[in-house]
This record gives C-alpha cells, structure tokens and sequence, in this order.
C-alpha cells in the first residue's frame, strides 16, 4: 500500500496579536531565506556569529564576556541558565504566572534529589526549592523578595522580569538589591524583556545569570538563538559546581561562539552545526533593534500600549497589566465566561489573540512588531467589531479616534 502524499502544506497569513511569537519582520525572512547553501564553517557565518555576540552585548547592557545565543527557543536558554542549579541548591522562585510557574517546575526538577524525583517524576517537590507565589494580576514587589531572602538565605533565587501569563512587570531592581544585600546569586528570565525594556543588566549586580527567547523583543523567528548572559561569578560557580549537561552548558555553549576561557577567540573555532538561515536572519533582527535605539525603541512600545489601552477601555474592556507589549484585559461584563469563544472567534479570522493560561480567564492582546498606526487601528477595528459580533455595542470609530488622539 502507497504511503499517502499530502497536498501542499500552505499557511496563511495572520496577525499575531498575542503575547509571542510575533509576525516576523519581512527583511528578517528575507535574510532568512536568502544565505547561499553555506557550510556552517564559511568564513561569513563565522563572521556573523562574532558579530551577534557583540551586539548582544549591547543589547543586554552588558561587558559580561559570556552573552551569546543558545540554539532554540526561549525554553532553551532557559535551561542553560538553570543548568547551573544541582540536587538539593536552596533556590526561592518568584511566581506570579504561568510561564514562572514553568520556570518553577523546571527548577524543581534540577534541585530534586533522586528520591524526591523519583516519587514523582513529572511534579517533583523539591525540599530546596521554596515558591513564593504572587497572586495572577499582581507584580512581585522589591518587598516581597526581600521578605523572602532574609527568612530563607537561598543560594539562589529566580524570577520572571516580564510575566506574560498576567502581564506584569516584577520589580528587577527590588531583585538585584535584594539577592546583593543577602548574598544570594540572582537569576532571570528576560524572555518579554529584552529588546522592548530600556534596561542595561549590568545595573542590576544582585542578579549573575540573563536568559531571553529570539521570538519576542528580538523578532527573529522562534527557532534562532535565545539570547543569555552569565557574569564572571555565575561562570565561576559553574567551573566549581559544574552542570549534567552538554548541549546546554554555558562554558560549552559559550566555545560554540568563540568564548574560551573568559576570552573571544576572534577567529574561526569548531562548533555546533549552526544554520546559516538562522544566523543570518538573527544577524539582521539584532541589527533591526540596534538601528532603531533601545531607549527610542522602548518609547514606541510604552506609546503604542498606552495608545491601544485607551482604545480598548473606551469599548468597556478593563486592563489588569502593565506590560509595554501586551495588554492583559477583561473583556466586557456581559461576555463573562466567553473569553475562550471570543478568542477562538478571533482567531478563526486570521486575527491572533490569546486567552491567559491560568485563572481567572483574561484576554491577552500583543503588539510585537505591530506598532505603526495602521498595525494599531487594524487591531482596534477588528477587536471593536468582534465584540459587535458578540452583541456588545462597541463605537469602533470613536475607539479609532481614541487611539489616535493618543499617537498624534
């Protein structure tokens, strides 16, 4: 019997109006898909891969010598950084929404010794690690973690900066300060922040290991490099302590990019068979947030949300977040407990919002790469009319006229 032959597989377009991925940009495609069939030691990949990890840096803020790019998703520098935690670390974990919660489990499975992972494999509870949970909506506050590191005096302690489950900002300084005064070894996950907050980590000395995704602030596509950065004291705990693992150990990592023993090897250095699509294509988004200006670029995201914010409240939405690039809301009292039906409507029309992934049920709407007018009024106009479709009485026109007022 002939295995079946699948027509064409053909996706449209849509508008991705969530928290991440994002709608590429069309130069970032372009350098995605015009490399010639290169060997991933060509001189120009190589070339590419030097200059990534110096506008990495700049990106970040940073001198740390140890910034590069971890192949994959935000997921994959997310468990370089955490390769460093071993069975039984005393770590406090921040969580206020569903991605720090996966951060959570993540951390539990490395602390959890043999028994405790054993007993249970999938949901390990790990005695070291202690969950200090903020409830969905509410930020983690400088407070908090002072509180929290003064009871427990953790080797480390872990929090999102950007929590797109709810999204809220966590305050990073209250962190950094905090994790200093205590001794305690700082790690973040900047997977919302980077590339779209105005921040340098550099100012944040509490805080030794960074960890972000290509899909979001950077736009490169999902599968391109997660952006990380180590400081000379987490590097110096992981030579002490070491990690379980090859492919995501930040010293070995780092070698990939020409990183030995704390230096830049400016010359070519065996790696990982690294795409030449996707170094390219990471090249070019790196290049695209350069050009634009962090601070500048920062402005136009706080613009743009406060813009769109006024738009969807003038409809009777209420925003809960205070994320620069996405809007976390509930929808009109009368669709109370059609927020999925709503969401699932939007996106049959090509019109990609999110429902958050915990509770209570909000409506999450991103603007990643979406920030000209014409990208905002399309989302406002389409928004204002889903919400007709569902009986409520929305003015789209006097939305539009809102959002304007506050672009002019």
């Amino acid at each position: 019997m002939n295995a079946p032959v699948f027509p064409r597989l053909e996706i449209p377009h849509t508008v991705a109006a969530g928290p991440g991925p994002g709608n590429t940009a069309e130069r970032v495609l372009a350098a995605y898909s015009s490399p010639g069939v290169a060997d991933h030691m060509q001189p120009d990949v190589l070339r590419g891969m030097i200059e990534i990890k110096r506008m990495l840096r700049e990106i970040f803020g940073t001198q740390n010598v140890h910034t590069f790019g971890v192949a994959g998703t935000g997921w994959s520098g997310l468990d370089a950084m955490f390769s460093v935690v071993h069975p039984g670390d005393k770590i406090v974990m921040f969580v206020n929404g569903t991605f720090s919660g996966i951060d959570e489990l993540s951390v539990r499975m490395k602390a959890a010794t043999e028994e405790e992972l054993r007993a249970n494999s999938l949901d390990p509870q790990a005695a070291s690690v202690v969950t200090i949970r903020v409830p969905h909506g509410q930020s983690v506050t400088g407070d908090v973690v002072e509180k929290a590191l003064a009871e427990h005096k953790p080797k480390w302690a872990a929090m999102a900066h950007w929590e797109t489950g709810s999204g809220r900002i966590n305050d990073i300084k209250g962190f950094s300060d905090a994790c200093e005064k205590h001794g305690t070894m700082g790690l973040i996950d900047a997977v919302s922040s980077l590339g779209i907050a105005d921040l340098r980590i550099d100012d944040y000395p509490g805080i030794v290991g960074w960890a972000s995704c290509p899909q979001k602030g950077m736009m490169a596509l999902p599968l391109t490099y997660a952006p990380v950065s180590f400081s000379q004291r987490y590097i110096d705990e992981l030579k002490k302590v070491g990690a379980r693992s090859f492919v995501h150990h930040p010293i070995m990592e780092a070698r990939h990019w020409g990183i030995i023993n704390g230096e830049d090897v400016e010359k070519g250095t065996y790696h990982r068979t690294h795409s030449p699509y996707a170094v390219a294509s990471f090249h070019e988004a790196l290049r695209m947030v350069l050009e634009q200006g962090m601070l500048q670029r920062a402005e136009r995201y706080a613009k743009a949300e406060k813009a769109l914010r006024a738009a969807l409240e003038s409809m009777g939405c209420k925003v809960t977040s205070n994320m620069t690039s996405l809007l976390v809301l509930d929808l009109p009292e009368q669709l109370k407990g059609q927020e999925k039906d709503f969401v699932n409507a939007c996106r049959e029309e090509s019109f990609c919002i999110w429902p958050t992934l915990s509770e209570p049920t909000q409506i999450r709407v991103g603007i990643l790469n979406l920030l000209e007018e014409q990208e905002l009024t399309n989302i406002v106009k389409r928004f204002g009319e889903m919400l007709n479709r569902f009986d409520v009485p929305a003015d789209i026109d006097a939305a539009v006229a809102e959002l304007k007022r506050h672009l002019a």
